[in-house]
């Protein structure tokens, strides 16, 4: 019974020695403050170069000029050229249509009787006049007969002006019973067939001019300081080239085009300016590309300034108050405002703030810090990676 009690009470003194030597032997542990890494920004070292700027815009083709064929006389139709079909191509002065000519070849048979009629009429009465004006001499006609003389005359010379202009008239209107081209250029659609009577002033057909096409092209008044074209004063000799772009048959295709003119008014809807480039002889492209037909869909890329010792960034770079993020010679953060020129899609362009061999972040910290330590990677100069030439551009 004794046994079973001081067994108990050994195991307890057996733990709290066991414990005691356990503390008295432990290792003093001394904490270390962890550390913080460095947050870590790509880096651009940028250096200023040239640039051919350039303002992109679109588009539809369309005819320089474009006419309704109407019918000066009516008739029926006894011949149509085989060019005047949909899509028909003509010179000027081709010969389109004929219109029943025996009615107006009568009218001008008719027309020539009357001047021989008046013109007889008109030697008739000069003789007479002659004659009254001998008597008149003599003291055999009086004055009176004499007048009446002058009057006749008077009046058959009106009626051979008459009989003339009428035979004029009958002329014109057998010559119009041939409808010829007025330009060169293509159908576009057409009403006429033979054996149908046409009347006067009923449209038979559309045409349209091949000489030379345009597209007009909307500015933004951004885009405007870029482009030397006089805006509201007449165009010189100096205009900026275009490039016509699209995707049309399965391939890309372009076609190089002039700005003309510029329509001299701001639209009132779209509150842009419209320049007019003109594309010489769509007939016969360069190289191996088609004819520009009318009615595509263009993106136009107008030839723009050069700009000067300008610095090209990525647009990330450039935070929403106009500043980049430096790094100093100490890998540090440093904020500065820019000037920029110019913002595009992946790029911006500044003329200012900026100096050859500057550090800045790529991509404008979220959480920026003046004088944050940071660890740098991916150091490469911004002109390397940059294009001769700058396109795409859009507003900021």
């Amino acid at each position: 019974m004794r046994l079973k009690t001081l067994l108990p009470i050994a195991v307890v003194l057996l733990a709290v020695l066991g414990a005691f030597v356990l503390l008295a032997t432990r290792e003093t542990v001394t904490p270390v403050p962890a550390e913080r890494p460095l947050p870590s920004v790509r880096v651009l070292t940028v250096e200023p170069t040239s640039l051919e700027l350039s303002v992109t815009s679109q588009g539809t083709v369309l005819p320089r000029t474009e006419s309704q064929i109407v019918p000066e006389v009516a008739g029926a139709v006894v011949w149509t050229s085989p060019a005047l079909a949909s899509g028909g191509y003509f010179e000027a002065g081709e010969l389109l249509v004929r219109i029943d000519p025996a009615r107006y070849r009568t009218a001008v048979d008719r027309a020539e009787a009357s001047v021989s009629r008046a013109q007889g009429e008109l030697e008739y009465a000069h003789a007479m006049l002659r004659r009254q004006e001998r008597l008149a001499s003599e003291e055999i006609a009086s004055v009176n007969m004499v007048d009446d003389a002058q009057r006749q005359v008077s009046v058959t010379e009106a009626n051979v002006r008459d009989a003339q202009a009428a035979l004029e008239e009958a002329r014109r209107d057998s010559e119009r019973t041939e409808i010829r081209a007025p330009f060169r250029g293509r159908v576009r659609s057409e009403t006429v067939d033979v054996g149908q009577f046409v009347t006067v002033g009923a449209p038979i057909a559309t045409l349209y001019a091949t000489d030379y096409l345009e597209v007009r092209l909307p500015i933004a008044d951004d885009e405007l300081a870029f482009l030397e074209i006089p805006l509201w004063d007449e165009p010189n000799e100096q205009l900026p080239s275009v490039r016509l772009h699209t995707r049309f048959a399965g391939k890309s295709r372009s076609w190089p085009a002039r700005v003309v003119r510029t329509e001299g008014e701001i639209d009132t809807q779209s509150r842009m300016v419209h320049v007019i480039a003109r594309v010489e002889n769509p007939r016969r492209p360069e190289g191996d590309q088609i004819p520009l037909p009318v009615g595509l869909f263009v993106q136009a890329e107008i030839e723009a300034q050069v700009a000067q010792d300008v610095f090209v960034l990525p647009r990330a770079a450039l935070d929403g108050e106009q500043a980049v993020t430096l790094i100093d010679e100490e890998d540090r953060l440093r904020r500065r405002v820019v000037e920029v020129l110019r913002t595009e899609r992946d790029r911006v362009i500044v003329v200012s703030g900026l100096a050859s061999g500057d550090r800045i972040c790529a991509v404008a910290p979220a959480n920026f810090v003046e004088g944050a330590h940071v660890q740098t990677y991916g150091d490469e100069a911004t002109e390397s990676a940059t294009p001769a030439s700058l396109t795409g551009a859009t507003l900021p």
